[in-house]
């Protein structure tokens, strides 16, 4: 039995002063809050410019900025491709680079919206603003096992120590200050409402005319306040314990919190939305108790890994890497919408979710047991489903096509390479036939049964006959999950032909399993697929991309043509090619240009192979984008410091390797090396397909 507690205690993050990088959050799935060494967000500037912005996101809270020329998707005016099989297919394409008004409308609309900046005022003795170098023994702690964080920082000599939570199932943190600071007046709490941006930090403090925010109601420890922005609504409830709370000078948008003197310490609570009638902020004690008892069952339910016995020495570090994705995950990526690639901790590509990313977020969440928060997420797709039959008739296909880069509304905006990317669409049937597994009823098949067929059904209509050879191929126009290929001549791309063979196979096991007829397409489809492109012995990443090893320009963005023996479980893979493609990936692709997934992809790879040893040298390589912060955040590059696709890839390959897999080794932790390096305790796991 893992000492649960033990486990995930020992890897509380410490944070020593202001650590650009290192911020940490609270959240629930659904809302997060990121502050900096102070507990709030008071010094956001240090952050935003070459670090992770202070972000304050709700999935429900978005904006769009106003629309005076009245653009819309239905009338941008699409590019016509021809198929395969010359059928013209109309595309929202606008060419890279390319920036018309419209476009950046249309792409940057709607955008996720900031909260509202919550920090401390700290003045010096004098009452000078005091700055962040005034500061000493600035010491961070996040406690996993209850969710909170506890800053401790001195100005002047005087201690000053925060709290703060988040609630498990309102959007609302809650704090508690102690501090010297507060007698002597040097210590205050201010709320500022930006206007809405799609930037990374999505505040806009230079457009206080285009929107109002007015206090609505309020009694001596309270207030009620209402923020109106162009089409969007957003209210906020604040509750305090000692102090008063006024309008901060000429800005309306700024409060002011001035605790009571007579006191060493208040409470504070800020809880945001939709409408002020959904109000119901609750206190600091019952924010902490009720943030405590939802961790301490987050931890103690689902599966664990322990690694600590190891004789290898990156033990510790994986096994913090394991604990700290869980975390972030948990916060950031278990809600009811699919999640950014940086989560609800700032924005990136506007704050909307990427579909094909939804797998590396979310679908760990299942193999460690906690299925539920995976499937938060997937009533998402039934909302949209009526738009994405919508999509696949106007193109001529039958079925749905889900989109890639969306706000809630599920509508892909123009762009290069967003509307010809298909390596999203079995993603929904993966999802459900993992859920079936874990809890094998019959109501798990009806629930998600439609969201299956019509993704099959636009799978099977989506790929084209070819009557000479007597196949079924897949594109022209396509982007293949390996971005660098140009998707107006691109055509059977390795990954896609397997995940079609996945797809459709497991769709029509569906169909038997509710007492259906199999789809004879569907079956002919599977049976006549191109086969697996493979050029002098290797799995290459396209038919068309027959140079893939032997041009340094394929050997960049992400080595998918492993992905078919790894993140799938072998459909169409001949075991032999894919050990020498695996050889030539790890000594011949450019890892500097990757991304984070592509680590624990490679690894899964390896460990299907039986090559233990190369998986974990994969999953725990020394590049810049496989680096994990001290926060546990999975960094890339400047403009993308935190990506979440990588934490989820790197607990889904654990469990896979440590649980096994599907026609797997019967061993215990089949995909850890089998030397005696490696001593992994595990339960609750589930079993890779």
């Amino acid at each position: 039995m893992i000492d649960r507690k033990a486990l995930v205690s020992r890897h509380n993050p410490v944070i020593r002063g202001f650590d650009r990088y290192s911020c940490l959050s609270v959240g629930n799935g659904e809302y997060a809050f990121t502050v900096d060494a102070t507990g709030l967000q008071t010094y956001p500037e240090e952050y935003e410019e070459d670090g992770v912005p202070l972000g304050h996101y709700s999935n429900w809270a978005w904006h769009t900025d106003p629309n005076p020329e009245g653009y819309r998707m239905e009338d941008f005016k699409l590019t016509y491709y021809e198929t395969f099989n010359g059928r013209s297919v109309g595309f929202p394409y606008m060419p890279s680079g390319e920036m018309t008004e419209e476009y950046k409308f249309l792409k940057l609309n709607p955008h996720r919206l900031h909260l509202g900046r919550i920090q401390f005022i700290l003045k010096l003795g004098d009452g000078e603003p005091a700055q962040k170098e005034h500061l000493n023994r600035t010491e961070q702690v996040l406690d996993l096992w209850s969710g909170v964080i506890t800053s401790r920082f001195e100005l002047a000599g005087k201690q000053t120590t925060v709290q703060t939570c988040c609630h498990p199932d309102k959007d609302m943190i809650a704090i508690h200050v102690e501090s010297e600071l507060i007698r002597t007046g040097q210590l205050q709490v201010a709320f500022h409402f930006p206007y809405g941006e799609w930037s990374r930090t999505g505040v806009n403090w230079g457009n206080s005319e285009g929107h109002r925010t007015d206090i609505t109601a309020g009694s001596s420890t309270s207030a009620c306040l209402v923020r109106e922005m162009d089409q969007t609504s957003v209210a906020a409830q604040i509750l305090w314990s000692d102090g008063k709370l006024v309008r901060n000078g000429e800005d309306a948008h700024r409060f002011l919190f001035i605790p009571e003197p007579m006191s060493d310490s208040f409470d504070l609570s800020f809880l945001s939305v939709p409408t002020i009638s959904k109000a119901g902020a609750v206190n600091f004690q019952e924010t902490l108790n009720a943030s405590a008892l939802y961790w301490e069952g987050f931890w103690s339910r689902g599966a664990a890994v322990e690694l600590i016995e190891s004789s290898d020495e990156r033990a510790a570090e994986l096994e913090r890497r394991i604990i700290l994705s869980q975390y972030l995950t948990a916060i950031q990526s278990s809600g009811s919408l699919p999640p950014q690639e940086s989560g609800l901790t700032h924005n990136s590509w506007a704050g909307k979710f990427h579909l094909e990313m939804h797998w590396w977020h979310a679908v760990h969440f299942a193999y460690w047991n906690r299925h539920d928060l995976l499937e938060n997420s997937l009533a998402w797709y039934r909302s949209i489903l009526g738009k994405a039959q919508e999509t696949a008739a106007f193109q001529g296909y039958e079925g749905a096509r889900w989109p890639k880069c969306v706000p809630p509304d599920g509508v892909n905006a123009p762009c290069y390479i967003e509307p010809f990317l298909v390596w999203q669409q079995p993603h929904p049937i993966y999802y459900a036939e993992l859920i079936h597994r874990i809890t094998g009823s019959i109501e798990t098949l009806e629930l998600y049964a439609e969201i299956v067929f019509e993704t099959a059904a636009f799978m099977a209509s989506y790929a084209e006959w070819d009557e000479p050879n007597q196949r079924y191929v897949l594109g022209a126009p396509i982007a293949p999950a390996q971005e660098i290929y140009d998707h107006a001549t691109t055509m059977n791309p390795t990954f896609e032909l397997s995940y079609w063979s996945f797809g459709l196979s497991t769709a029509n096991a569906w169909k038997e399993k509710l007492g259906q007829p199999r789809v004879e397409l569907w079956d002919h489809v599977i049976a006549h697929l191109s086969p697996l492109p493979v050029v002098e012995g290797l799995y290459v990443a396209a038919e068309t991309a027959s140079n893939t090893f032997t041009e340094k320009a394929g050997l960049k963005d992400h080595p998918t043509m492993l992905a078919p023996l790894g993140l799938l479980p072998g459909c169409m893979v001949e075991e032999g090619t894919m050990r020498r493609t695996l050889e030539e990936v790890v000594q011949q692709w450019d890892w500097d240009a990757t991304w984070g997934w592509d680590y624990p992809m490679a690894a899964m790879t390896a460990a299907r192979l039986g090559e233990g040893k190369l998986a974990l040298d994969l999953l725990l390589m020394d590049k810049k984008t496989n680096t994990f912060l001290p926060n546990g955040h999975n960094y890339q590059r400047p403009p993308l410091p935190t990506y979440l696709p990588g934490n989820g890839g790197l607990l889904t390959t654990v469990a896979m390797m440590a649980a096994g897999w599907d026609g797997g080794p019967d061993l215990a932790a089949p995909g850890f090396p089998q030397d005696g390096t490696w001593t992994v305790r595990h339960e609750g796991l589930i079993k890779m397909i």
